[in-house]
Formats: structure tokens, sequence, C-alpha cells
């Protein structure tokens, strides 16, 4: 009679294990995916070489909020974001290529004041003849809250290898990888 009551008897223990288990599961579960953001900005003509040339905040619209929804979680969720790409891209005047810079930094901020301002991502010694550069991403910058509200500032500082003769239009594509709880 003993062998009979305590199989009956670990039944609903177990049962109840496997359901706290799976519950656990739910509430510790991540999702990774990526935000990818577009903008562009301009810089002036300057005849200076050698010039550190800060450009004034680019405000950026973020596919962030709308990225989250589609992967069924929120801002207030996200664990971890980080830069997984940047890229640079002359796309006027045409022709025009990267030969005018020599090193490129750009920061991120949370509004085109500079509020929380951070280094995302830089170049240096910049090959020549390029017309679309990828930098390389700062190290051990969180980046949760700028892409919480939709919207953040991009800063770039380049320095001059030759005069730049005639304005220069760039697009910036941001590639980030998220991990946020659903």
């Amino acid at each position: 009679m003993k062998t009979t009551r305590t199989p009956r008897l670990l039944l609903p223990l177990l049962v109840l294990l496997l359901l706290a288990g799976g519950a656990c599961k739910k509430i510790l579960s991540l999702v990774r995916f990526q935000v990818n953001d577009s903008s562009t900005f301009t810089i002036p003509a300057v005849g200076i070489i050698g010039t550190q040339l800060p450009l004034p905040g680019v405000p950026v619209t973020s596919t962030s909020v709308n990225t989250y929804q589609a992967n069924n979680t929120q801002a207030s969720r996200v664990q971890d974001v980080t830069l997984d790409e940047l890229k640079l891209t002359i796309i006027d005047p045409p022709g025009q290529n990267f030969n005018a810079l020599k090193n490129i930094s750009i920061d991120i901020a949370t509004d085109a004041n500079g509020s929380n301002r951070v280094p995302l991502a830089s170049l240096r010694n910049i090959p020549a003849g390029q017309t679309t550069i990828s930098l390389t991403p700062a190290a051990n910058t969180k980046l949760d809250i700028y892409l919480q509200n939709g919207s953040y500032a991009l800063f770039a500082t380049a320095e001059l290898s030759q005069a730049v003769l005639q304005q220069t239009t760039l697009r910036a594509e941001a590639r980030y990888n998220v991990s946020a709880n659903n």
C-alpha cells in the first residue's frame, strides 16, 4: 500500500513543478531583433585642412517603437541595445568620395541639444576612393535610452585631409542589436 501512495503524491508535485518551470521560462524569455535607422546630414564646403569640423546634431526619427511592437515588446522591456553597424554613404554630389576626410566620429544623444551625448562609432584613416564606409562601433556603449522614445540625434566630427570644395550630403544607416523581454 505504501508504493501506491507515493506515486499519487509525486504526480501533483511533478505537475506543479512543470507548470512553475514553464511560467518562469516565459518571464525570462528574451527576444533578439534589429532596429534599422537612416538619416542624412551635410558637410559644408571648407577649405582648411587638418581642421576638426564639428557638425550640429541631426535629429533621427527611429523605427524603434514600431520594431518593438512588431516583436511583441515595448521600450520599457528592452534589456540591451548595441550598435551592430553604422555605414556612411555619399549621396550628393554624384561621384564624390571620402578622400577629403581623414577621420570621422559619430556621437549619439537623446536630443539635438546633445543631452546624454556618448560616442557611437568612428573611423580613423579613411581609405581613399571610397563612397561608402563602415565605422567601428564604440566599445561598451549602452544605447538603451537612445532608442526608447522613437527619436534621437547624431553628431558628427570630421577631420579633413583636404579641402571640401562643395557641400557634401551623407546618408547614415545604423543597425542596432536589441534584446528585450516579451
